[in-house]
Formats: structure tokens, C-alpha cells, sequence
């Protein structure tokens, strides 16, 4: 028997069930003791308690995952995306115990994941990089000082071993990176387990575009299109496209092609994502990132490509031959997009809404609309975990019809019991400059007014 353990909670654990069981795998949940009657411990065939609601003493308790992966005799371990997917270490057990491990190479991971490791990589390979600086202690006020002055205002803080948009911060000035840099490091402290940060030249008027790949780890790597992932929130997505509108095709082509170069110089294996900011004023792009595990937002490149990105990292995990999809010409059909629905305050600046979920209701999934929950209704979304608790996914012929489509459905939720971005989804959908597609990375920043006025 096939046996996975998904050493992940909620909407990606139910997603990763999902495909399991379509390609005959058995399924195995790991789950706190807040998640004890969860939808992914429901969805799976057998499931165990790994610990108390926090974090640091279940989801990252890489160990006693790795002791139930043992006991259930499950033979490979997908970790989802966020908590322990990008953790080199986890990955090294999950292989020193035999089990196979569904992503990149450990040695992949712990490269990518130093962000400034990960500059030099690019530079190596050849894809372009922002200006920026080697990891700097945040303490040692005299070369942060020396190296934003190298680097140049303004400025992106950023931690080393960070990602998601996580605990990043603009300095606007001199005067005010001190301050800016303790907090960034504290918060990567907390949340990493590493207090280092960089710097990095900040684009004001940018776009956030990244591109799928999937490696063989023999160095042979495909494409599945690039995604559009401007419209954030404290740098962090609620709603991502696919493919990204308004890009100039010979833009797009080289951004895929860098892509592919970055992966294919580390013999990248599994699927990963390689993030990119746009200058919109000059039509130059930097590499930002590369993300070594499946992406929130992968249900969009997924609807326009008829691609099952979790199948093919099973299937790449259990040795399968893959090879015919390199240089393969996968046809994409229309425009998807996707929406994520957070328990949250808009006019709070976001703040989580833990709460019950006394109505909790979605319009019937579709070959056109896909929703993708970890919760029903019922359930308490708690203040342990990530306050993101559905994607709703559409896709239609264009980006016109997508718009209207996604409308449409986001008017069908219901939800109570909690606060939720719902009406600043909807809000957003009608605003003038997202419907012509002029959009950047501080497009809510700029309409945050106009989006929580109604």
C-alpha cells in the first residue's frame, strides 16, 4: 500500500489529500490538539496527535512527525508549504529514516533558503538581482549603516532566512534603518530561528511576477507559465493570476527562460518557484526568491495548464520517468485567478479574527470554480495559526470573464460568526486600475481608502 503522511494542517493538507487519494495513495494527518476534529484529520484515512495548539510544539516537531510517519508505515512525507516545507533539517531526517521526502534535495533547500546565498546563485547562473548587501548583523549599526549607502534609499529590510513577505519593512531614511532593522531581526528570530537580515534595493513601482518550474534533478527543467502576485497586504498575497496580464511577451519569455537557467544550475528537483520583481518605469526584472516547495497560490497555474502539480511531485518522489514533459508544449487555456479568504479586520489593518464559523457556506465547485478550505462550518478558527481559511479559484476565457466570474462567486460566500476580507476581495474586482490590469505591489497601499470606504 501507497502511504503518504501530510505533515501540514488545513486548506494545503486537504488539497494534498485530494490528489492522494485519486492516484490510489492511503493518507495519513498529523494534527494539534486545537485540530483534533479538523477537516484534513476527517479527510485522511488515519491520523495522530502530534502535540499541544502551538506551533513550535507540534507542526515543527519535526521529530515526533517523523516518529508517526514511522509508526503508520507511511513511505513518503509531503510538507505542504509554510511551517517545516523549507527546512533543510526536517528534510534530512525524513531521508536518515528511509522515508522518501516529496521536494527538492536538502542541500537545495538550505542554499535557497539563505537569501543571500540564493543572490549569489542567480548572479552565477546569470539572472539578473537587485542591488543588495551580504547578511549583516543587525547590532553592528556601522555596516548597516556602510551598507545601505551602498545599496542606496530606499531600502528593503528582509531576513536572511526568511520568506513569504514576512517581517520585510521599507526604510525610507538613514535615520529610521536601526529601528527598522531590530524589528525585522527580532521577528526572524521568532518566526526562523535566524536573527540576520540584508538589504535590498527597494522598486516603488513595481510588479511581483514569479514563474513555476518543475525539475527532474538531472538537470533537465519545464516551465508552467508565470503567475501575477502584486496585490498584497503587508507584503503578503490575497489575490495572484495566471498567466500575468499586460506582460509584454518578450518580458514574459525571458522571465521563464531565467527561471529555467536557476533551476537548472542546482539540478533542481520537484517543483519550486522563482520569484521576480517587475520595474514597471524601465520593463527590467530582478530575481527576488526561489521558493523550494509548492506555492499557495499553484491552484491558478494549475486551472490554465490541466497540470496536477502535487501528482507530479509524487510522482517525481517515487522515481517515475518524467522526462517527456521536458521540452513538451503544454497548451494554457484562458485566464484563472485566485482569491484568498482571511479571517481578518480590513479596517483594523488586518488584524486576525479568530472566532466560530456559524455559517460558513461556498457555491458548488465547478470545472470553473474551485475552492480550496481546511475548515467547515462549525469549526473555531483559532489565533494559533494562519489566519487564511479558503482560496477560491476561477477560470474563464479571459481576464475580463475571470473578473466576473470571481465576483460572481465571492457575492455567494457566506460567512459568520468572524470577520473576514470579503467585501475588500469584491472591492477590489471593481476598482478602475485592477480591472485595466495597472497594478503594483502598493496597489492596496495606494487605494487602501477607496477599498474600505463602502
Amino acid at each position: 500500500m501507497k502511504k503518504v503522511l501530510i505533515a501540514n494542517r488545513g486548506e494545503i493538507a486537504c488539497r494534498i489529500i485530494r490528489t492522494c487519494k485519486a492516484l490510489g495513495y492511503s493518507t495519513v494527518a498529523v494534527y494539534s490538539e486545537a485540530d483534533e476534529s479538523a477537516l484534513h484529520v476527517q479527510m485522511a484515512d488515519e491520523s495522530y496527535l502530534i502535540g499541544p495548539p502551538p506551533v513550535n510544539q507540534s507542526y515543527l516537531n519535526s521529530d515526533m512527525i517523523i516518529e508517526k510517519a514511522i509508526l503508520s508505515e507511511a513511505h513518503l512525507i509531503h510538507p505542504g508549504y509554510g511551517l517545516l516545507s523549507e527546512n533543510a533539517l526536517f528534510a534530512q531526517k525524513v531521508e536518515a529514516a528511509g522515508l522518501l521526502w516529496v521536494g527538492p534535495s536538502s542541500a537545495t533547500i538550505e542554499l535557497m533558503a539563505d537569501k543571500g546565498k540564493a543572490r549569489r546563485v542567480a548572479i552565477e547562473a546569470g539572472v539578473p538581482v537587485l542591488p543588495g548587501s551580504l547578511p549583516i548583523d543587525p547590532n553592528d549599526t556601522s555596516l548597516l549603516l556602510e551598507s545601505a549607502t551602498n545599496v542606496g534609499l530606499p531600502l528593503l529590510v528582509k531576513a536572511t532566512g526568511g520568506g513569504g513577505g514576512i517581517g520585510m519593512q521599507v526604510a525610507e531614511s538613514l535615520e529610521d534603518l536601526p529601528k527598522i532593522a531590530k524589528s525585522v531581526s527580532s521577528l526572524a528570530e521568532r518566526t526562523f530561528g535566524n536573527n540576520e537580515i540584508f538589504l535590498e534595493r527597494y522598486i516603488a513601482n513595481a510588479r511581483h511576477i514569479e514563474v513555476q518550474v518543475f525539475g527532474l534533478g538531472d538537470g533537465n527543467v519545464f516551465h508552467l507559465l508565470h503567475r501575477e502576485c502584486s496585490i498584497q497586504r503587508r507584503f503578503q498575497k490575497i489575490i495572484e493570476e495566471a498567466p500575468a496580464p499586460n506582460l509584454a511577451t518578450d518580458t514574459g519569455s525571458m522571465m521563464v527562460q531565467a527561471a529555467c537557467k536557476l533551476a537548472k544550475s542546482q539540478h533542481y528537483a520537484g517543483a519550486g518557484t522563482v520569484e521576480f520583481v517587475l520595474d514597471r518605469n524601465t520593463n527590467e526584472f530582478f530575481f527576488l526568491e526561489m521558493n523550494t516547495r509548492i506555492q499557495v497560490e499553484h491552484p491558478v497555474t494549475e486551472m490554465i495548464s490541466n497540470q496536477d502539480i502535487v501528482a507530479l511531485q509524487l510522482s517525481l518522489s517515487e522515481k517515475q520517468d518524467l522526462s517527456h514533459l521536458i521540452d513538451h508544449d503544454f497548451e494554457y487555456n484562458g485566464h484563472s485567478l485566485e482569491c484568498r479568504l482571511y479571517a481578518e479586520k480590513p479596517r483594523r489593518r488586518f488584524l486576525p479574527s479568530p472566532g466560530p464559523l456559524t455559517r460558513f457556506h461556498f457555491p458548488t465547485p465547478t470545472q470553473n470554480i474551485r475552492i480550496d478550505t481546511g475548515f467547515k462550518e462549525g469549526d473555531i478558527i483559532t489565533p494559533f495559526y494562519d489566519p487564511m481559511i479558503a482560496k477560491l479559484v476561477v477560470v474563464a476565457a479571459n481576464r475580463d470573464e475571470a473578473v466576473r466570474l470571481m465576483t460572481t462567486t465571492l457575492n455567494q460566500v457566506e460567512v459568520e460568526g468572524i470577520s473576514t476580507n470579503l467585501e475588500f476581495l469584491i472591492e477590489i474586482l471593481g476598482n478602475a486600475n485592477f480591472l485595466s490590469g495597472n497594478i503594483n505591489t502598493r496597489f492596496i497601499d495606494t487605494n487602501i481608502e477607496t477599498l474600505i470606504s463602502s
